[in-house]
């Protein structure tokens, strides 16, 4: 059974992020996915896709995967994110 408290809920598109960062490192969702399995944190190439359009919320763990597979800082994963307003958050 999963641990839903660490899930990390996608009020703001991380996986735009993610995306725009993959793909400069010139990897397919395919290679991603390939590594994160690789690093233990499998993850088949529609949990990704659905992760980049923030149709789907990410675990913790599989974003620091991400971080460390992409070579990249946390302050480039989150660059250009804003928190919304709680009262936006409906």
């Amino acid at each position: 059974e999963e641990d839903y408290m660490s899930k990390l809920i996608q009020d703001v598109n991380i996986g735009a992020n993610i995306q725009k960062l993959r793909k400069a490192k010139g990897l397919t969702q395919k290679d991603l996915c390939a590594k994160l399995d690789l690093s233990s944190r499998p993850m088949i190439q529609s949990t990704l896709a659905q992760i980049e359009t923030g149709s789907r919320n990410i675990f913790l763990s599989d974003l620091i995967a991400i971080q460390r597979i992409l070579g990249v800082s946390f302050d480039e994963l989150f660059e250009g994110l804003e928190p919304i307003k709680k009262s936006e958050d409906l």
